[in-house]
């Protein structure tokens, strides 16, 4: 293994272990502030959040969007490539962009279940970077899609699929800029209190586990109709 390489594994390893776990939102329990069912009819654990923290979500930079800019709602998934729902949440939310084409999609990582995982994220973040989010949003379908577990190694490899040479994709990885990115995303979302992977924020409502795509569908109609995920 080369030093470089070993760099990239130690610098994410370090992003896993430092992240901050603190915040006031971090402490809370989610229960069920709105009462809203996933496809299987049983409830969503979900919480009304600080604004003054969701506010921070669009100004992250590296978060995979997928819709327009102006749209008046959008769905920010929290996620880690080795959560075994994420895939599921790939496919669902893959099948919503293409259902809805008024909503906004925002992907922020939370590489929270092992340093393989921050690899990942930072290969995702590099090709992010490197292409725009259209090509980031393709790559995290293909990853995901992949089997076993995701390393940075399988993530350069689907990278690589892009264009961008791979030592090209594993130097932009390993730059300063994608782990400020990476730390910053993952700040959020402890501050948040997302401690589940996926989990979704849509408006101020965080909601933790994935409910499948028909409860998120009738939650983002609900927003639409009353800004709020179920409407009274």
């Amino acid at each position: 293994m080369s030093l470089d390489r070993r760099r990239f594994l130690a610098a994410s390893l370090g992003l896993v272990t430092a992240s901050p776990w603190a915040g006031p939102a971090a402490a809370q329990s989610y229960g069920q502030f709105f009462k809203v069912e996933n496809d299987e009819g049983r409830p969503v654990a979900n919480m009304r959040l600080p604004g003054e923290i969701t506010g921070q979500i669009p100004e992250l930079r590296g978060v995979t969007y997928l819709g327009p800019r102006d749209a008046e709602v959008t769905l920010y998934e929290f996620f880690d490539y080795n959560c075994p729902w994420c895939r599921k949440a790939a496919a669902d939310v893959t099948a919503l962009s293409g259902t809805d084409p008024a909503l906004r999609i925002g992907l922020v990582h939370n590489p929270i279940l092992s340093p393989m995982s921050a690899q990942a994220a930072k290969v995702s973040l590099a090709v992010q970077r490197k292409l725009g989010s259209a090509a980031a949003f393709a790559f995290y379908g293909q990853l995901l899609a992949t089997k076993g577990q995701i390393d940075g190694l399988k993530a350069l490899d689907v990278g690589a699929r892009t264009g961008v040479p791979r030592a090209e994709l594993e130097a932009i990885a390993d730059s300063e800029e994608v782990r400020q990115a990476l730390r910053a995303h993952m700040n959020v979302a402890a501050n948040l209190g997302l401690t589940a992977t996926p989990s979704y924020v849509l408006g101020n409502t965080g909601m933790l586990g994935h409910p499948g795509v028909k409860s998120l569908a009738r939650m983002i109609a609900a927003v639409r109709r009353c800004d709020q995920i179920a409407c009274g």
